[in-house]
């Protein structure tokens, strides 16, 4: 039974906050002001504290902050009236875990009263998780032998039994995707619909029609009434995809789903009620975002309730082995033939390789490789990396790519030219500047075999 404190000047809101809590279950603390309830405070075990912003004397930031020195953990909801939503932003960045806005009905208080109290078990278990990663979990389509990618599964068990809002951060083919999907499949939501929508793949005049949906006439070509995203996905899971490239005028509505659960329709006035859970994701750095205004604040605080960064494929390259062998077993499973094996230079290579567009490149390699390889082994020739795309530079360009070091460049150099040789050795050197001696130093180091050349012309 979770203890709440609540702290509230005005005697009558305080009495039917302690009585609704009480009904709800919860052991209830009281104070009129911040000095009362930092004592109750020292003097009980509290979960949870329900605060007002106002408060005499001590005001309610000020008894955020202390409270907060006092148990850096501590979830704290902040009361405050209608129209001071940058008062509740100002107390969230002190650390408040959400806020509810006056007038208010005490459902939705014990709602969100709830979803904290989730989400600081939650967070209580990672860090367990942390101190004791022995465990290993296994999900299906998700190969993750690594410690790292261990820890995001890790707090994926944990939050997918809860009803948090998650915001997936990581770079653009990390699996954002196949991770949501996983946080549904272990739910209680996964009976119901999992819903996907990418922000980035639908023009911004026709966002909100897809997130609510639209009624019959609302605009030229609305022949017939349509439901949106949100109604679709009700009773289970929506994955919204790149949230960091929703317009400011649809994060006003996406902030209001998120805080009463409920929506119009375009061109409709009927209010329409949805149980969704919302699992975001962005490659965008949202901190950044917000000091620049190109993203609300409050629907940040909202959406960052769960954060799970998934690392980049350059920081977990022990999972290369097992990925190249899922995806080269898949490829086999879809055109009914045996799956190919990967000689020991060529995963030398993947291994080797830095990797900017994560797993998803690596999956778009090893495809490409095992089309047009005719033996039953892909070896280090078949291996053929993209050329790196070209960037819009407002300064010099860089001397290497991104996440590459010059050691690993001049390895892959050297790869390059004795595959463009044929296997050649004294060609490749000839290319590369180097004498023959020079280049097989080099090959010995990265582990390429000084066998024959094929055709030696020298």
């Amino acid at each position: 039974m979770a203890a709440i404190l609540i702290v509230e000047d005005e005697a009558k809101m305080r009495r039917l906050l302690e009585l609704k809590l009480s009904e709800e279950g919860f052991t209830t603390f009281a104070a009129g002001d911040g000095e009362t309830g930092l004592k109750l405070l020292g003097q009980n075990p509290v979960d949870l504290v329900v605060t007002d912003f106002r408060l005499p004397g001590m005001t309610g930031l000020e008894f955020l902050q202390a409270a907060r020195r006092a148990n850096a953990s501590l979830p704290v909801v902040i009361m405050t009236a209608f129209g001071t939503v940058e008062t509740a932003v100002e107390a969230m960045k002190a650390g408040a875990s959400d806020y509810v806005l006056k007038p208010f009905s005490l459902d939705e208080l014990v709602l969100i009263v709830r979803k904290e109290l989730d989400a600081s078990k939650l967070r209580e278990e990672n860090r367990s998780l942390r101190e004791a990663l022995g465990a290993r979990y296994r999900y299906e389509n998700i190969v993750a032998r690594s410690e790292k990618m261990q820890g995001v599964l890790g707090m994926v068990d944990r939050v997918a039994a809860t009803s948090a809002t998650v915001l997936l951060g990581g770079e653009s083919g990390v699996g954002k995707d196949l991770i949501a999907h996983a946080i549904h499949q272990h739910s209680p939501r996964s009976a119901g619909p999992f819903v996907k929508i990418n922000s980035t793949a639908i023009p911004e005049t026709l966002l909100e029609s897809e997130f609510f949906g639209y009624e019959k006439g609302a605009f030229s070509g609305a022949v017939s009434s349509k439901p949106g995203k949100f109604e679709l996905a009700n009773k289970g899971t929506l994955f919204l995809d790149e949230i960091g490239d929703v317009p400011q005028a649809t994060q006003v509505k996406l902030l209001r789903v998120l805080q009463e659960r409920e929506f119009e329709r375009l061109g409709g006035t009927k209010t329409l009620k949805v149980d969704v859970r919302l699992v975001a994701a962005t490659n965008r750095d949202l901190r950044a975002a917000l000091e620049e205004g190109r993203f609300r604040e409050d629907l940040y605080y909202r959406l960052n309730v769960v954060a799970i960064d998934i690392p980049p494929l350059r920081e977990h390259k022990e999972d290369i082995p097992d990925l190249a062998r899922f995806f080269l077993e898949r490829f086999a499973r879809e055109a009914a033939q045996a799956p190919k094996a990967l000689s020991p230079a060529a995963l030398r290579l993947l291994l080797d390789y830095h990797w900017p567009g994560n797993v998803r490149e690596l999956e778009n390699i090893l495809q490409r490789a095992v089309t047009f390889s005719g033996g039953a082994t892909l070896d280090a020739a078949d291996i053929r990396f993209d050329a790196a795309s070209p960037r819009a530079h407002a300064g010099p360009a860089p001397l290497l790519p991104e996440g590459v070091t010059l050691e690993q460049w001049e390895d892959e150099i050297i790869r390059e030219a004795l595959r463009r040789a044929g296997g050649n050795k004294s060609q490749a050197a000839r290319s590369l500047g180097l004498s023959r001696n020079a280049l097989r130093y080099r090959l010995s180091k990265i582990g390429v075999p000084d066998n024959a050349d094929p055709d030696k012309d020298s």
